[in-house]
């Protein structure tokens, strides 16, 4: 038999270097006087050849059992680090999954409420119609019946453009241009689509401009906005 190494064969097994320095440490205390030191060295550099043949035989059953049980550790910490980052990609993905859905559901619900919104908007309190006409309108008067033909929620961005434009004037005209009317329509005539009293009917103008303010700016607040960047809407 070869003289296999102990410390080569299985440096890593207790079992083995505790058997073959058993063995040499029990031959060592059969001689009397024998130093410690010498013994310990002879311990450390004894090979399997040294031993009996049944202790060889359970020296290398040690050694490969623990080369075993290594490698089963090397593949079991393998497997948990796989699991791991396979649960970690794992959970971003969904993470991530989750974060799209929450997203697209915002934004379909802000997009609904943008759209009830403008509807509110676009839908006049009260029709031109619904008001008996008049020789003459005061401001207050007319700022009353626009109060009922305008939303809420858009009456003071109306009224802002309406106070830039003609000061609350129905009658006002731009001799320039030829603009007309509180929301001076240009030419006044436009207005006409509105009912044919709209030189006369502050109501008739109102229904106007407000039609206007919801189809190209969405809402008279839009035209507002678009007006104060630019000095016209």
């Amino acid at each position: 038999m070869s003289r296999i190494s102990v410390r080569g064969f299985a440096v890593a097994s207790a079992t083995a270097v505790t058997t073959v320095g058993a063995v040499v440490g029990v031959a060592a205390g059969s001689q009397p006087g024998l130093d410690n030191s010498n013994t310990q060295a002879t311990a450390a550099d004894a090979t399997i050849a040294d031993l009996p043949a049944g202790q060889q035989a359970q020296v290398q059953t040690a050694s490969l059992t623990q080369q075993a049980d290594d490698q089963s550790t090397q593949a079991d910490a393998a497997a948990l680090k796989s699991a791991q980052e396979s649960a970690r990609k794992d959970a971003a993905q969904t993470a991530k999954e989750k974060k799209a859905a929450a997203d697209d559901a915002k934004a379909k619900s802000d997009a609904e409420e943008r759209k009830k919104k403008l509807e509110v908007s676009r839908s006049a309190t009260r029709d031109a119609s619904d008001f008996v006409a008049k020789a003459s309108y005061t401001v207050a008067e007319t700022q009353a019946i626009a109060r009922q033909m305008v939303p809420a929620d858009q009456f003071q961005c109306f009224s802002n453009i309406v106070n830039h434009e003609s000061t609350w004037n129905y009658r006002a005209t731009n001799a320039s241009s030829g603009a007309y009317g509180l929301v001076q329509a240009l030419p006044g005539s436009k207005m006409a689509s509105a009912g044919a009293d709209w030189q006369t009917n502050p109501a008739t103008q109102i229904k106007w401009g407000l039609n206007y303010m919801n189809s190209r700016y969405g809402s008279p607040c839009g035209a507002w906005s678009f007006w104060q960047a630019n000095s016209w809407y």
